[in-house]
């Protein structure tokens, strides 16, 4: 297994994910809703364990 480079840069509610190619994605946070570009859903963490994803 090798080892990955992985770096995220917080900007208040925004992450900048870089890998060693350069920039990845990027992501917001709100409160318990969510947002990434990459995966182009929304996540709402629920109380406890659970989370809400959408298709």
């Amino acid at each position: 297994m090798g080892l990955i480079f992985r770096k995220t840069i917080r900007l208040g509610p925004v992450r900048l994910n870089f890998t060693k190619h350069g920039f990845s994605s990027w992501s917001i946070r709100i409160g318990r809703w969510s947002w990434n570009s990459r995966a182009r859903k929304h996540r709402v963490d629920l109380p406890g364990p659970a989370s809400w994803t959408s298709e």
